[in-house]
């Protein structure tokens, strides 16, 4: 073989060698696969694999979670699972800050890293977090239920889940700012669970309508399986409309359709899309050996009915879900 052959073939080698390098397998866990706020998620890191197709770098996302999102059992399954597979890096919405940290740092030290989004995990060990700010997400809902009870009434708080911190977080918010800025609400409940779906939720927001319907005057609820499930109950009640006043967290079909009809009184909203774009395009600029911020801040807003159809409000309530996953 000749001299300049040779050298061909050792630069098709090459090139052969770098676009291996640049091919990625990255699985993304959600805390669950039913709800349109991890399908956003979902398009979010298909959109950010194919933005990184377009800069040739190949990028395979798998996208594996459990059906319940309080299913922490499944979730550390799968984050087992795929450390045994020994996929390039994984991004995982924990389901609970401390059951997920042994399978998470299992990972890291098969040399798989960590990227979290959505809800902390009490590790050192994930190269980033990727996540809304939730303290200050219940501190917005908050504010926009006292101020559309003119800073008196008594309020009633459904929580989400035990050991969740992202809605721990936002439960705490709204608490904190309740008791610092509004010292004319009462809060007649904090300590019943919704669960992990709109029916555990509409189950436990029939209960407390049951005891507190005709004392309360405004229901807060941090995530959007809550949301709803307490909208079904209220519309039961026939307390609907505004007769209790009503702040959601997240977006949705149903959540955005009530915010419309005044069913809800404003809602916070997140980026769960941009949470799993970033979260993908940080997975990959560290394993490219690129420096990534250990805290990303996807950020948080509240809607109401009078700003929901401004151009940026439409875009967080309506993510291109079909245009990513088809």
């Amino acid at each position: 073989m000749s001299m300049k052959r040779f050298a061909v073939l050792l630069g098709a080698l090459a090139c052969v060698a770098s676009a291996l390098a640049q091919a990625y397998e990255i699985a993304v866990i959600p805390k669950g696969t039913t709800h349109e706020f991890w399908k956003a998620i979902h398009a979010g890191a298909v959109a950010a694999a194919t933005e990184l197709k377009g800069e040739g770098v190949t990028v395979n996302v798998i996208w594996k979670g459990p059906l319940r999102e309080d299913d922490r059992e499944q979730q550390v399954q799968v984050v087992e699972n795929f450390t045994g597979r020994h996929v390039s890096g994984i991004v995982l919405a924990p389901l609970d800050a401390r059951a997920l940290v042994a399978p998470a740092e299992a990972a890291v030290r098969a040399g798989i890293p960590v990227v979290v989004i959505d809800s902390a995990l009490n590790s050192p060990a994930p190269v980033s977090t990727v996540s809304t700010d939730n303290y200050k997400g219940g501190v917005l809902g908050a504010r926009r239920l006292g101020e559309i009870l003119g800073g008196k009434g008594r309020v009633v708080l459904l929580r989400v889940l035990a050991g969740s911190a992202s809605t721990e977080q936002r439960e705490a918010g709204f608490l904190d700012t309740v008791a610092k800025e509004f010292p004319g609400i009462q809060v007649l409940s904090s300590d019943q669970h919704a669960g992990p779906t709109r029916d555990t939720a509409y189950r436990t927001s029939q209960n407390l309508l049951n005891r507190f319907g005709r004392e309360a005057t405004g229901i807060f609820a941090p995530n959007e399986s809550s949301a709803t499930g307490m909208l079904l109950a209220l519309k039961d009640a026939g307390l609907a409309g505004g007769k209790i006043k009503f702040v959601g967290f997240d977006s949705g079909a149903q959540i955005n359709a009530a915010l419309k009809s005044g069913d809800l009184q404003g809602v916070v909203v997140q980026s769960p899309f941009r949470m799993g774009y970033l979260g993908v395009k940080t997975m990959v600029a560290s394993l490219r050996g690129q420096k990534v911020e250990k805290v990303i801040d996807t950020g948080c807003v509240l809607v109401t009915r009078e700003t929901m159809n401004e151009p940026a409000m439409a875009d967080l309530l309506n993510p291109p879900l079909e245009k990513y996953l088809k």
